[in-house]
């Protein structure tokens, strides 16, 4: 019987080549010998299930590949799977409603590996106000809700600008992860025409205050909204889904966008829940 799997040395030398070590690099860092780790990657030598662990924590590799080595080697996975909606998971699941839920009058969501919306907030909807609906019907991608000209795009005073940010972002990604289905989808967004409409802030006038990162401008019933984001990842994860699960967070760049947010959320309602944070299941 043939095996349907690629072998392990081949994806170990793939992924050290992705991370541009040299075999001394990651021998080094593994705490083994160059001759020991080449007899891995060209099937000489057959490592142990701890081994294959070992390389990959050294290699950053994510929890889903990390099964994938496993396997190539002949072991079983050994980083569960489950999704949102699993007991197991009750309490990660929580605790990101607890985190948009908190993070309100200002947006935020959650999203999956491949930027798939997972939940939101309440300050979300009225920003997403014009959007195609063809675009907020799930399964929701949020660069493509951003970056469609049926989507965002349009309202985004800033989209050169905000467009480039995202594309790296999302070129990063498949740098680390080497996913295609994301190679997809950035093949799918730079397609998309850039909005010749939108202008670009004049950087010492409006852009000074926000200098040590890429503001998203959004125009709005309210005006021009200024957001900062940031990204919070759970710290040690051994599921693969909360491996892959991220909260973007926006926050106000100026004090009018500030004052704009709690008046939006004054006129919808203060108090919500994180019950009533808007999720939608993977």
């Amino acid at each position: 019987m043939t095996s349907s799997h690629p072998p392990i040395g081949g994806l170990l030398r793939a992924w050290r080549q992705r991370r541009r070590m040299s075999q001394l690099d990651l021998a080094c860092e593994a705490d083994i010998s160059t001759r020991h780790l080449s007899f891995l990657e060209t099937g000489r030598a057959q490592p142990s299930r701890e081994m294959v662990i070992h390389l990959a924590e050294r290699l950053d590799v994510p929890l889903r590949d990390r099964n994938q080595l496993l396997v190539a080697a002949g072991y079983a996975p050994l980083y569960p799977e489950r999704s949102l909606g699993d007991p197991a998971l009750a309490a990660a699941r929580r605790a990101v409603d607890l985190v948009l839920a908190g993070h309100e009058p200002y947006p935020a969501v959650a999203i999956d590996r491949h930027w798939t919306l997972v939940a939101a907030n309440g300050a979300i909807g009225p920003l997403l106000v014009g959007a195609d609906a063809a675009l907020l019907q799930p399964p929701i991608n949020v660069l493509r809700l951003s970056l469609h000209p049926g989507g965002l795009a349009p309202r985004i005073e800033n989209s050169p600008e905000w467009r480039a940010h995202l594309l790296a972002r999302l070129r990063r990604q498949i740098d680390v992860s080497s996913d295609p289905a994301l190679v997809t989808l950035f093949e799918e967004l730079i397609r998309y025409p850039s909005q010749e409409g939108s202008r670009r802030p004049e950087p010492a006038r409006e852009l000074a205050p926000v200098a040590v990162a890429v503001p998203l401008r959004l125009r709005t019933e309210d005006g021009i909204l200024s957001f900062l984001s940031t990204t919070m990842v759970f710290g040690t994860p051994i599921d693969v889904t909360l491996s892959e699960l991220a909260v973007e967070s926006f926050f106000p760049a100026d004090q009018a966008t500030a004052e704009a947010l709690r008046a939006t959320a004054r006129r919808r309602g203060q108090g919500r829940s994180a019950e009533e944070s808007h999720r939608i299941p993977l």
